[in-house]
């Protein structure tokens, strides 16, 4: 059995490519009804709170491996890991990024710090330190969709992103054959590292009619950001990454999603194509 953490982006896509490949997958969320399609495709829902480590005890119960996705705050991921050593577990994939413990973002300090947790738990693990998601740019849909223009704070910075579906077929594919991957890390990208002036050509492109794109400063990427829902203080982090994009902090590109997966990562192109009624024209 196959526990995974939550049915975010991430999460769901990973138990739905699990359950279609007969593979024993487990889910824990807090909603069930949100996460019907998944039960449906197959997967095992079980309702918890990581927080509690009652819940995550339960759901750990005969699991050989966890794909552990959060939002990265510290004390769940961390009870998943004791949760995780707790029940035997041979195997962690983390889902996380870039992190370092001096990091000026929080975020990328929350993930140093379970990171070095699940080190220290002497579990099998492996990270998966992927690059920025192309789904970030659904939070610019409607901008896209109503005005044909979209705006950032990244500048010209490039940035080797990586769609989330890819993310959630490599950590599929190594909690279900993890033997070659423990104690390895990956650092998962697209095919190619784009700015966000190439992303507006490439939308131009897909969706047939001309994208522009206009650099925000650091306030108003920040409240464009709480005006789309984000929570103010996660607008900020996300917010001090996205100006580190200006500064080259994602220009990466690697192979690691081909070798693992035997197959080419998603390029931006395809992603915008399979994604293209939520940037239509239509929408206004």
């Amino acid at each position: 059995m196959i526990l995974v953490t939550t049915a975010g982006k991430v999460g769901a896509e990973t138990a739905r490519l699990l359950a279609g490949q007969r593979e024993p997958v487990r889910i824990l969320v807090r909603d069930p009804v949100k996460a019907e399609p998944l039960a449906q495709a197959g997967a095992e829902v079980v309702v918890g709170d990581l927080g509690v480590p009652a819940t995550v005890d339960a759901a750990m119960k005969g699991v050989s491996a966890v794909v552990l996705v959060s939002p990265a705050i510290p004390a769940e991921e961390l009870n998943v890991i004791a949760g995780a050593v707790r029940a035997g577990v041979g195997h962690v994939v983390k889902i996380t990024s870039k992190s370092s413990i001096d990091s000026p973002i929080a975020r990328r300090r929350d993930q140093a710090e379970i990171e070095n947790g699940l080190i220290a738990g002497g579990l099998g693990y492996t990270l998966l330190k992927n690059n920025a998601y192309m789904q970030n740019f659904l939070m610019s849909a409607p901008a896209i969709a109503g005005t044909s223009s979209f705006g950032s704070a990244a500048g010209d910075g490039r940035i080797g992103m990586i769609d989330t579906r890819d993310v959630a077929a490599v950590a599929a594919a190594i909690a279900s054959s993890p033997a070659d991957h423990v104690g390895k890390t990956y650092w998962p990208t697209g095919p190619e590292s784009l700015s966000y002036p190439d992303a507006a050509a490439v939308f131009s492109t897909v969706l047939g009619r001309p994208i522009t794109f206009h650099p925000l400063t650091y306030s108003e990427q920040k409240q464009a950001m709480v005006e789309a829902g984000v929570p103010e203080h996660i607008a900020e982090m996300n917010t001090q990454a996205i100006t580190l994009f200006a500064e080259g902090d994602s220009d990466w590109v690697t192979g690691d999603v081909p070798s693992i997966l035997g197959r080419p990562a998603r390029t931006f192109a395809q992603f915008v194509h399979d994604n293209a009624a939520a940037f239509s024209a239509s929408r206004r």
